[in-house]
């Protein structure tokens, strides 16, 4: 790692941009705490995929970590939908919170896109291109050349591109640049871990910044596609986002100071602290969702007569945290009289909670559900 080379700043006249070498190559660690990081966050993830493995309805996990790692990756970019907003419908959003509101929707089916494709198509510019299409489709940034990469100079930070934090790669090297990546992916004669293979991904796509606009929620769904798309996770259940929210100051600057610096082993530490991190979190909500389950069946049994129909309500709201009146009337066939009453004893059983403070269309949360995947 000691001859490690980032790239070099190429003057573009009035600006410099960065031209990072190329990552598919041999790399040799030898640096004894990445070492031990590393092991401890294969054993980190290695638990956390056991336990997707034999949890029952393990897509309903799976649904809510989405949720959340959408509303983080957009947190990063500047939205601030969160998770309760998240789960409303469109019309039920603030018109002028509406575009917020579809980037998040937009992340959540960009990531269940690509986790379909990664079926039929290897993780290629190809599917990435096509993922980013569809994360940027009707949204801000929409007429920034959705699913193509970009034929034109970006900049991250500043006002304008004198005065940026940083300036990526000319539009002219995107293609060779990404085509390194996928190469470096998917070369099995250079053994690199794959989670730090992974990382240098991460890093290396942050750099090129191949799109006009996404690049940083592409970049961050690349993670999961990847350890999804090796096996080392049978289901997208690991997201850093959170992690990179948190410690947002020392993920920007870790970047930077690969390049900056050459220091890539300070960046691939942080980023195993964060598998580490996230796998133990992921794994505490899955146990903690687990034992909540098991309280509100309890609950339910004692409604007696109604606990068949509380059932179904509440195997929705493991879907959708978020019922009415008219829904449960969907669900269940019960009178509009009969669903309103089942909803007061499952809020007399702390199960919902009413959020509107109407008198009329009052819609209710699981909230105690929904703030397992808040912490």
């Amino acid at each position: 790692m000691k001859s490690f080379k980032a790239g070099a700043y190429v003057s573009q006249g009035s600006y410099k941009s960065f031209q990072p070498d190329y990552i598919n190559r041999q790399w040799i660690f030898d640096d004894s705490e990445l070492q031990t990081l590393l092991s401890k966050a294969a054993y980190c993830i290695g638990q956390l995929d056991m336990c997707s493995r034999y949890i029952p309805n393990i897509d309903l996990f799976i649904r809510m970590h989405i949720l959340k790692e959408a509303t983080q990756s957009s947190k990063i970019e500047g939205t601030q939908t969160n998770m309760e907003e998240a789960l409303l419908e469109r019309e039920d959003i603030p018109v002028d919170k509406r575009d917020e509101w579809e980037e998040v929707q937009n992340y959540i089916a960009a990531m269940n896109h690509a986790v379909d494709l990664l079926t039929t198509l290897p993780l290629s510019s190809r599917l990435i291109r096509e993922t980013h299409r569809v994360l940027m489709q009707g949204v801000r940034g929409k007429h920034k050349q959705p699913g193509e990469f970009r034929n034109s100079q970006n900049w991250i930070g500043g006002s304008n591109i004198n005065d940026a934090v940083f300036v990526p790669p000319v539009h002219t090297s995107v293609g060779e640049l990404m085509s390194d990546i996928e190469k470096f992916i998917h070369n099995d004669t250079v053994f690199v871990p794959e989670l730090l293979k992974i990382a240098i991904v991460h890093y290396q796509f942050e750099t090129i910044h191949p799109f006009l606009d996404g690049n940083g929620r592409v970049g961050r769904l690349l993670i999961t596609l990847y350890l999804v798309g090796i096996n080392l996770l049978k289901r997208p259940i690991l997201y850093l986002s959170d992690y990179f929210e948190r410690n947002r100051n020392q993920y920007f600057s870790s970047l930077m100071q690969v390049r900056e610096k050459n220091d890539m082993e300070q960046w691939l530490k942080f980023f195993l602290r964060g598998v580490i991190e996230i796998s133990e979190q992921s794994i505490a909500t899955l146990s903690e969702v687990m034992q909540l389950q098991r309280d509100v069946d309890e609950k339910i049994q004692t409604l007696k007569s109604k606990t068949h129909n509380a059932k179904i309500v509440v195997n929705h709201l493991y879907q959708h945290p978020m019922v009415d009146a008219t829904k449960v009337v969907s669900f269940t066939g019960l009178s509009i009289p009969s669903a309103y009453k089942l909803i007061s004893d499952l809020e007399r059983l702390e199960i919902l909670i009413e959020t509107t403070g109407g008198k009329r269309d009052k819609n209710y949360v699981f909230q105690s559900y929904i703030n397992a995947y808040k912490k």
